[in-house]
Order: structure tokens, then C-alpha cells, then sequence
């Protein structure tokens, strides 16, 4: 059985947000644009808010 944990999801402008757990890869986060695209990476992170830190900075990078 495959568990997901989500632990923040939030809108930035005109893209959502997704952090979440998974017991194989940790914590991760996606970015979902408003035309129903995913961004992200397969990059582990060992707490939610790092998870988060570098999906707030994609975003205001530009993703």
C-alpha cells in the first residue's frame, strides 16, 4: 500500500502549492498551474518546511 501524507497545500498567484510525504521519498512539493501542469523535481527533502522553502522559491524564480 502506497501512504501519502499532505501537509500544505496553498495558492501563490495563479499556481497551488503541494507538500507532501511519501515513506519512499520523504518530503517533496509539486507546483500545479492554474492549466493543470505539474512542476517539480524528484529532489528528497528531510522536513516539510524545506520541502516548502524550495517550492516558494521556484515559484518566485519563475518555476
Amino acid at each position: 500500500m502506497f501512504t501519502v501524507k499532505i501537509h500544505l497545500i496553498v495558492g501563490i498567484g495563479d499556481v497551488i502549492l503541494l507538500v507532501f510525504y511519501t515513506e519512499s521519498d520523504c518530503w517533496q512539493f509539486r507546483l500545479i498551474t492554474a492549466g493543470g501542469s505539474v512542476f517539480g523535481e524528484r529532489r528528497l527533502y528531510f522536513t516539510p518546511e524545506a520541502a516548502e522553502k524550495a517550492g516558494r522559491e521556484w515559484i518566485y524564480q519563475g518555476y
